[in-house]
């Protein structure tokens, strides 16, 4: 059972949070919760402190829209929580559509489905043109483009307020993820992951390399869904410095020889100049 844990315990922190958001989200609608209301591009918490999705916030901006001062204090908070602690944790503690991307990634190493990769093979910069390009369109349509045809807000609000659409954007990113790309959704294409791995470049909470303990059993890069920032691997210890990391923890969990562990940014640099 120990063992067990220790394996997944990430993954199971991972998920309980993720329901557990879902489950207030969907409270606060059904039952008159005030815990946490509204949806994730903008919410209440606890009925006093505002929180909204930043990179919704500077599509606004970018339509020529008025922004509202409580949903910029939100944006301000999430931000600041994100840049300095978080990273791209929302990825993959909150996202919603992690689940179906997680699943079908899980599909994909089972059904060995990996070997056609190549075939469909994508940069992991479409993200931040696709992410430019929205706010272009914002600015020409003059409303936040990206918010119209997302497939997290889609489903999101489709869990809370009836699903509708959302099972197509479901079905659509499962399908697409399974089939034609690896982590295609999550690592090429969503401009909010492109978002969070800009502003989390420099959180403190990274994922640490002990390069003396790894045998090179490469089995972090195989879960990994980000799996160019665990470069060093096997070559040097040294903390994941590239903000795509999604802070999933399952690398440090597949790793036997306790080479992957979650660390601060800070102490973790000391430690490395310590050994040099």
């Amino acid at each position: 059972m120990s063992r067990l844990w220790k394996k997944y315990r990430f993954l199971i922190a991972r998920r309980f949070t993720q329901i557990l958001i879902l489950l207030l989200y969907i409270g606060a609608n059904v039952w008159g919760w005030k815990i946490l209301q509204g949806n994730l591009s903008s919410s209440l918490f606890l009925e006093t402190i505002p929180l909204a999705d930043p990179y919704a916030v500077l599509q606004i901006f970018a339509a020529g829209s008025l922004v509202a001062i409580d949903a910029l204090i939100g944006a301000i908070l999430i931000t600041l929580f994100y840049s300095l602690v978080g990273g791209r944790a929302f990825c993959s503690w909150v996202c919603p559509i992690n689940m179906v991307t997680d699943l079908a990634n899980y599909l994909r190493r089972k059904l060995n489905l990996d070997k056609f990769e190549k075939k469909w093979w994508a940069s992991r910069n479409v993200r931040y043109w696709v992410m430019g390009l929205s706010f272009i369109i914002s600015f020409l349509i003059g409303t936040a483009a990206f918010e119209m045809v997302s497939p997290i807000s889609i489903t999101h609000r489709g869990l809370i307020f009836g699903m509708g659409f959302g099972w197509a954007a479901i079905v659509t990113i499962f399908l697409f993820d399974l089939f034609i790309l690896k982590n295609g959704w999550c690592g090429h294409i969503c401009p909010l992951g492109g978002f969070y791995s800009v502003i989390g470049k420099y959180n403190l909470v990274r994922v640490s390399h002990n390069q003396p303990n790894c045998t090179l059993c490469m089995r972090c890069k195989e879960v990994c869904p980000e799996k160019e920032v665990l470069y060093m691997v096997g070559k040097k210890s040294q903390v994941v410095d590239m903000g795509e990391c999604t802070l999933c923890g399952r690398c440090i969990e597949v790793c036997d020889d306790d080479a992957l562990n979650f660390s601060l940014h800070y102490f973790a640099k000391k430690g490395e100049k310590d050994e040099s």
